[in-house]
């Protein structure tokens, strides 16, 4: 499928005659261009075509430089936000009142802060645990920190709620002025942080050898390419992704896993999960403890999983439909040839989910008896609030993206790392340097963390057009999204939806995972979970301190709200695991025999075992 836009010749100047039973066309540019201006054909295309190629070059250069942020999305942020504060007296006398009131509170708590169990003029938000320790309540400290926290405070009343200024570029100011104060935080140095001295103290000052040797490694690892310390422990095939199992299917996109039964029965309808491909597949299949792969193989049903390849270069013109078409419908024909007639239960994880709910809408036009039921685990089909990520997602910065994805072919993974990270900054970034850098302590490798070091590439093609097809024009929510040159509505999906959102999850916020119940007219269960975008997933029976609230609407039931929602639905301890098991076991016709492995009874025997060739591709 080809879903740019298609350009039609100008029209003549001589009046058409129409015949009576025709409407006319709908031009694809008229929204672009008055009714009476039509499209205006280029005059010398190849002289476009090489001006449009030196501004791709500029860009990409450009690019390089900025790590893949546009200069002028921020530019225009800033204006935005510059130009509206100055025409607000009212923001403007908001924020010298509220600069002489935190000055007069700080200088009072600094007057009082010699004094023993002295109190807080301002405390840190519940998330923020950088001065949790109670050697931040000694003077000097307390006052530099306390200081610290109203002037953040001071920066946030100031980037927003400011009259005019559009929400995006609201976020971005904000977003800009909290990692300047995240990198100017007294908890970054040693001069100011009290943790840190006493630890010198103790140590001598190995601490700060120790984080010296941990630099120049990281450092070293990062020019090399190699993973971070500590990841060589974990090795795919070894002790990750080492559930059982066959390579039944592989072509230019995938490779299907099915998974060896456990037990002597197994349910008719088999499971087909689709990863996202921004990330390799086994965070489903970590460790033995930990697999939901091995977990549902063991209450008895038939997974199935795709393995993406890793792309490269060669692979810049593979699109959405491509994956689509190469992974989730050529694993459903694999999977109805190892066992016909049986409906299956797609489930999708984040993008992956994503490209499920799109498979589900297509096939509902035509096959709805193929599938038992669709998942989608911190999956969004609604791309209006996205979450942070929508940060680095707007008409300039998609562009710049493009142009940089033009000249290499693909995204690099670290460039979305980078992104995620800032997202994070507190946790991921300066917290990571002060315990590693300044306490000269490594944090212990687990088998998440390993996953989270073996990233994957996008292609060019399929990257640009999720972005501007999916977050930019939400085509997917709007029923505009087309798979055989034709319009898909996830109104069409009859099958029973279960939805997983997670509650910090800030890749696939929660609330925006909640729009499925809109969008479909079936009946979706949702289950809310504790945790994060991947450690809310990989949320084992068993796991400390998990816990999950769940609700079903049936199919014609009214809509509630999702604060409504979090208020009525019932809470319940543990993972969201058996909850999902026992709604497929309810969804089950029948236990039967297990199904063969592979093709073998067509000349197709498996091509090998788990994990499989692509998932080893750097």
């Amino acid at each position: 499928m080809d879903t740019r836009t298609r350009i039609t010749p100008a029209p003549s100047t001589e009046p058409a005659a129409v015949h009576p039973t025709e409407l006319p066309a709908v031009h694809p540019l008229e929204r672009a261009a008055s009714a009476w201006l039509g499209h205006i054909a280029a005059d010398k295309p190849e002289l476009e075509a090489h001006w449009a190629g030196v501004d791709r070059f500029g860009h990409a250069m450009l690019a390089s430089l900025t790590n893949g942020m546009s200069p002028a999305s921020l530019v225009q942020a800033s204006t935005d936000w510059v130009l509206h504060l100055a025409l607000a007296p009212g923001k403007q006398g908001q924020l010298v009142e509220k600069m002489v009131s935190k000055a007069l509170r700080w200088w009072l708590y600094t007057y009082q802060a010699l004094r023993p169990q002295c109190g807080h003029c301002i405390e840190p938000l519940p998330q923020d645990r950088r001065f949790a320790d109670p050697a931040w309540d000694a003077w000097p400290y307390n006052v530099m920190y306390q200081g610290f926290l109203l002037t953040q405070q001071w920066w946030h009343v100031a980037t927003t709620g400011v009259p005019g200024v559009t929400r995006h570029h609201e976020e971005m100011v904000n977003f800009a002025a909290r990692q300047w104060l995240d990198r100017v935080a007294p908890s970054n140095f040693v001069a100011a942080n009290p943790v840190v001295q006493r630890e010198t103290a103790q140590r001598g000052g190995a601490n700060l050898w120790d984080g010296w040797l941990n630099a120049l490694d990281d450092w070293r690892r990062a020019v090399e390419g190699d993973k971070p310390a500590g990841a060589e422990a974990y090795e795919v095939g070894r002790n990750l992704a080492i559930t059982p199992g066959k390579v039944v299917l592989r072509n230019r996109l995938i490779e299907l896993i099915q998974y060896e039964p456990t037990t002597s029965k197994v349910y008719a309808e088999p499971i087909l999960i689709v990863p996202a491909w921004i990330m390799k597949y086994y965070i489903l299949d970590l460790s033995a403890h930990n697999s939901l792969v091995k977990y549902l193989v063991d209450q008895g049903h038939t997974v199935f999983m795709i393995s993406w390849k890793n792309p490269d270069a060669n692979d810049r013109d593979l699109g959405m439909d491509d994956y689509l078409r190469l992974g989730v419908f050529a694993g459903l024909d694999a999977i109805g040839s190892i066992r016909p007639d049986a409906p299956v239960h797609l489930a999708g994880y984040c993008l992956g989910g994503t490209l499920a709910a799109i498979a589900a809408a297509a096939l509902a036009r035509q096959q709805p008896a193929r599938l038992s039921s669709l998942t989608l685990l911190a999956a969004q089909t609604d791309f209006e609030d996205p979450g942070e990520i929508s940060l680095f997602i707007d008409d300039s910065q998609v562009t710049f993206l493009e142009d940089l994805m033009s000249l290499r072919g693909t995204l690099d993974a670290k460039q979305m790392a980078g992104a995620f990270q800032m997202l994070r900054s507190n946790d991921l970034i300066w917290s990571y340097r002060l315990n590693n850098y300044l306490l000269g302590r490594r944090a212990p490798m687990n088998d998440l963390m390993a996953w989270n070091a073996d990233p994957t590439r996008m292609p060019y093609r399929m990257h640009s057009e999720y972005l501007r097809q999916l977050f930019l024009d939400n085509q997917l929510a709007e029923a505009r999204y087309r798979v055989d040159d034709r319009p898909i509505a996830l109104t069409d999906i009859r099958a029973p939806i279960f939805a997983v959102g997670t509650l910090a999850d800030h890749v696939a916020p929660w609330r925006s995972v909640y729009k499925i119940h809109l969008l479909s007219d079936s009946e979706v269960t949702f289950a809310l979970t504790s945790g994060g975008h991947n450690a809310g997933i990989v949320s084992e029976p068993g796991h400390a301190n998990r816990s999950l609230q769940l609700l079903t609407r049936q199919a014609h039931d009214a809509h509630l709200d999702p604060d409504s929602w979090l208020h009525t639905a019932p809470r319940f301890d543990g993972s969201w695991w058996p909850a999902w098991e026992s709604w497929l076991r309810k969804r089950a016709s029948k236990r039967v025999a297990p199904a063969s492995t592979g093709l073998a009874e067509l000349g197709s025997p498996p091509l090998g075992d788990a994990p499989g060739r692509y998932v080893l591709v750097p």
